[in-house]
This record gives C-alpha cells, structure tokens and sequence, in this order.
C-alpha cells in the first residue's frame, strides 16, 4: 500500500507540467456537452452526447488523447488514453459513498495524464 501511496504522489507531482484539461460533461441535468476543440491529436472538433449525472474530461497532448470520467451516483472515477491500454478505474481513491464529484474526476485525469506521458 505504501508503494501505490508513493507512486499515486510521485505522478500527482510530476503532473504540474501538462496542460489543463477541458471539461467536457458537467453532469448535469439535462445532459449538455461542450464541444472538443481541434488541438495537435484531435483534428476535427466534436460534442459528444453526455448522459445525465456523467462526468467528462479530456486532454489533448500532442500525440495522444486523455480521458478521465464518472458517474454523479458512481463509485469509481474511471481513466484511460489513445496511447495505449485500457479504460481503468482509479483505485488509489474510491469515490464517496454518495457517489463520484468533480474532484474524483480531475484526479483520475491526472493519473491519465501522467501515466500515459
């Protein structure tokens, strides 16, 4: 446990030098998106469809895309990239037991950010 401790700190640290990422679904009720803008990995802007009570943020980082999302009635944030691997959930830091908030998910999109870099 103490080595996820360290690692999850290390990458918490490390990721001050990525650029901010953009909320894309807000969870609210009814469910809007915001569009994704055109950056260096995504070529043509889009909006998604959110549903309602989801979570959404993305970062564009050049030669990959980040992803971190949850649910407003979740237990797990969830993170994931186009570099590679999977859809995860966050496992150093489970939601609370009234379900995920915006923090849960900045910090899932931090861990992507870092772990795909």
């Amino acid at each position: 446990m103490k080595k996820i401790a360290f690692l999850v700190t290390a990458l918490l640290a490390s990721a001050g030098s990525f650029a901010a990422a953009t909320s894309i679904c807000t969870g609210a009720v009814p469910n809007t998106a915001s569009a994704v803008p055109v950056g260096t990995f995504v070529i043509v802007t889009f909006t998604p469809k959110c549903s309602s009570n989801v979570m959404l943020q993305g970062n564009d980082l050049a030669t990959y895309y980040t992803v971190a999302a949850a649910s407003k009635k979740g237990k797990n944030a969830f993170y994931g990239s186009s570099a590679g691997g999977g859809i995860v959930p966050n496992t150093a830091a489970a939601c609370a037991a009234t379900g995920c908030v915006t923090a849960d998910v900045t910090a899932a999109q931090t861990l992507a950010d870092a772990i795909s870099s």
